[in-house]
């Protein structure tokens, strides 16, 4: 599957066309962390030819224009998007239709290149060109490498009159390299109406808990999975799910319940399997945009934190070449992962390196970054 358009360039056109070789580096050219400044087409070309980073980025996140027809600028509101003619402009997203799309799927064709074989790729749109974007992805990654669809609400409802639905949502595409990739489970916590919902049963304690099964699908020829257990075998087609000395501890500390009929399943305790959290979905509800955003489409820390934890590990190599405030790198630098960062606005770069400051100084006493404005 693949879209087409006017214009439509080639996979070799693309990946044999001329960069710019000035491309700035904004300190760390030679460290593991490196902040660049310009037109990313040119500084992934640059990681792919002069860093040799071809199949060596772990996981890639971008949030790229939206293809609005819209000037972002900075103002001395922090809270919206500032419309003074005084105020500075952040970026341009002024490209439309399919000059939009084949500037996009050029990047996403280099991006492909620099991901490594468990890396992962996260593109975060609207819900406007959401949808030829996943086309475009299809047919870069393979339809066979998409992951997901993700829901994240931005915003709180919208009191407002008009013909159509109040948009409280934006979409992050999620595709992977390969089908081994990396994937540390990812939870978010229990709420007291889950553990109501899911532990419905409360014991002489006051304890929340439910049952499960002791045994499970399959037969067992041999160890003791098979055999009789209080003078019971497994239902027909299954075993007991540990060992008849570990059901024997379990009984004797009362966490198997007998029915009636002399059915014996597990007790699980509510407060045993609170911490570690539920199965995240794929509607994101508690990453909203900051109110008070440093730069405008600033996007939410908990989120990239979260995106970071599930789908990398600590020392790999982080990407983001549509930088904005430096969320994405920000989130890196303190979980423990490289990152590389790169923006063409001069303000992003300063609000990153001011953020970066922040977050810690002692990059700053190093050497290894600098705060330069770039005039």
């Amino acid at each position: 599957m693949f879209l087409d358009y006017p214009n439509k360039k080639s996979m070799n056109e693309i990946l044999n066309k001329k960069y710019n070789g000035n491309f700035k580096i904004i300190k760390g050219e030679n460290e593991k962390n490196k902040l660049f400044y310009g037109d990313n087409f040119d500084g992934l070309n640059i990681l792919l030819h002069k860093y040799n980073l071809k199949g060596k980025i772990d996981l890639i996140y971008i949030d790229p224009p939206f293809s609005t027809n819209n000037i972002f600028k900075i103002g001395s509101r922090k809270n919206a998007i500032s419309s003074s003619n005084d105020d500075e402009i952040a970026y341009e997203d002024t490209l439309k239709d399919e000059d939009y799309l084949e500037f996009i799927r050029e990047r996403l064709i280099l991006l492909y290149e620099l991901l490594s074989k468990e890396g992962s790729i996260y593109f975060h749109i609207d819900y406007k060109i959401g949808h030829y974007i996943k086309i475009l992805m299809d047919e870069i990654f393979g339809i066979e490498n998409f992951r997901g669809d993700i829901s994240r609400i931005k915003c709180n409802p919208k009191n407002f009159r008009r013909k159509g639905y109040g948009n409280i949502k934006d979409m992050i595409l999620f595709y992977s390299k390969s089908n081994k990739y990396t994937w540390n489970y990812p939870t978010v916590p229990f709420t007291e109406k889950d553990i109501e919902k899911l532990y419905k049963k409360v014991d002489e304690k006051g304890r929340r808990y439910t049952t499960v099964p002791i045994h499970a699908p399959g037969e067992t020829n041999n160890g003791d999975t098979g055999k009789k257990w209080r003078g019971m075998f497994p239902p027909k087609g299954r075993h007991w799910r540990c060992s008849l000395e570990k059901l024997d501890e379990l009984d004797a500390n009362g966490l198997i319940e007998w029915s009636k009929n002399g059915n014996p399943r597990k007790k699980n305790y509510a407060f045993e399997m609170k911490h570690k959290g539920k199965p995240m979905q794929d509607i994101w509800e508690d990453f909203k945009d900051p109110t008070k955003p440093e730069y405008p489409t600033e996007k939410n820390k908990d989120m990239l934190k979260k995106i970071i934890k599930t789908s990398s590990n600590e020392g790999d190599l982080i990407l983001d070449c549509f930088m904005g405030s430096g969320t994405t790198i920000i989130a890196a630098q303190e979980l423990g992962r490289k990152w590389i960062g790169m923006d063409k606005s001069p303000k992003a770069i300063e609000v990153s390196q001011k953020r970066l400051k922040k977050v810690q100084e002692n990059l700053y006493s190093s050497g290894k970054y600098e705060y330069i404005k770039i005039e």
